[in-house]
């Protein structure tokens, strides 16, 4: 059984005659009939007889031509799908970020994104810098954004880039009207600070070390949005990335850091593995959002 004899059998059945069939497939009357008889002898019974001037199937041929229906409806609809897939819309596509992307970032990128190919499913959730590699890693989500410590080799970087932290805290506080601000000048001075694990933390403690300014601690929290909402509460004066007090609107100034503590950050994904179509174009609209970002500049 050969698929141009399936289909020249469709057509008879579909059309009602040799002379249709022959038409709707594109080929001449005689090939038809050959065909036909060609997969008789494949199946061996018969399908069609004649009876006054007429084509008539045989009951074989009906049990014969649902299963074909059946056939077609298949790969009709795996045409569909793969149209579907070619164009866009239909795909999966699953990213994890850490916190401060997810507040300006994340909901600019989407904005387009879903509007663009709406057949695309996202699934986006947000984790501490370390659960956002090793999802990614694990190859359960296909990108991420995260601040990376040190060299992997189950993940690979497909952009960084580098902002500096600033300083929060409430309009009316003391030091809200300053240009900038170093360690000295907040020296005993109540704050909230990123936990230690934290690497802009890090930089923060050496800062002060190395002037030798001791920050009045009051609270330590992970991550930015949280320490920004205990700012905004008046706990104290928080060093955080530039981008998360922007969502806190006039609830927060910010007040350039000196010396400068860098906030870096990374696209990333698996190592060896070719993204998607939808990732791709989610990844080229991502990295393209970042970069047009104020406080953000490729490294």
């Amino acid at each position: 059984m050969k698929q141009r004899q399936v289909q020249a059998f469709r057509a008879v059945m579909q059309y009602g005659s040799i002379t249709a069939a022959a038409r709707a497939i594109g080929v001449t009357q005689p090939a038809v009939s050959r065909l036909i008889a060609d997969l008789e002898h494949s199946v061996s019974f018969a399908l069609f007889e004649r009876r006054g001037g007429k084509l008539l199937p045989t009951r074989e041929a009906m049990e014969l031509y649902g299963e074909v229906e059946r056939m077609y409806y298949g790969m009709e609809r795996l045409e569909r799908v793969a149209a579907e897939i070619r164009q866009l819309r239909r795909a999966d596509l699953r990213v994890a970020t850490m916190p401060m992307v997810s507040f300006r970032i994340l909901p600019a990128v989407l904005s387009g994104f879903v509007r663009a190919f709406e057949g695309v499913r996202v699934t986006h959730n947000v984790h501490t810098s370390p659960r956002v590699i090793d999802l990614v890693a694990s190859r359960q989500y296909e990108l991420g954004i995260a601040q990376v410590q040190g060299a992997r080799q189950d993940i690979e970087i497909l952009a960084s880039f580098r902002t500096h932290c600033v300083c929060v805290m409430v309009p009316d506080h003391p030091l809200a009207g300053r240009s900038e601000l170093g360690p000295g000048d907040l020296d005993g001075v109540p704050m909230v600070a990123l936990t230690r694990e934290s690497l802009a933390s890090r930089h923060v403690d050496r800062a002060f070390s190395d002037v030798g300014a001791v920050p009045d601690v009051i609270i330590e929290s992970q991550p930015s949005f949280a320490a920004c909402a205990l700012s905004a509460a008046g706990i104290g004066v928080a060093i955080v990335d530039p981008l998360t007090p922007i969502s806190f609107g006039d609830a927060l100034v910010r007040v350039p850091f000196t010396p400068v503590v860098p906030f870096d950050f990374h696209v990333l994904k698996p190592a060896n593995q070719t993204l998607s179509r939808a990732g791709a174009m989610f990844r080229d609209r991502m990295i393209a959002t970042i970069a047009r970002m104020e406080d953000v500049v490729a490294i």
